[in-house]
């Protein structure tokens, strides 16, 4: 997951440079006033989402496969550890029980 994150990052990183360039050459309009920067970081944002849905396809699916493998094992860890308690209660209320008829 970290791996995807930072490519992400990378995506959006490469994105505002190109977008910063683009603004500061005329190519795309500035903000008004001061608020330049904002104007350039949304732009930035809005062109790398779907750059970064149709590049990093592959790299997501494998993240949320490694997601899911982690999740399972700790559904199963947990049942077992749910398992053992019950046995564990079930010994003990037995154990009370013989010591109770006695």
């Amino acid at each position: 997951m970290l791996r995807y994150t930072l490519m992400r990052l990378g995506v959006f990183a490469g994105c505002l440079v190109v977008v910063w360039g683009a603004v500061y050459s005329g190519i795309f309009p500035r903000g008004f006033g001061d608020s330049n920067f904002l104007w350039v970081l949304l732009l930035s944002l809005i062109l790398s989402a779907p750059i970064s849905w149709v590049v990093l396809r592959r790299e997501r699916e494998r993240a949320s496969v490694q997601i899911v493998t982690k999740v399972d094992r700790m559904k199963a860890n947990l049942e077992a550890n749910r398992s053992q308690e019950d046995l564990a209660d079930d010994s003990a209320r037995a154990q009370g029980e013989a010591a109770t008829s006695n």
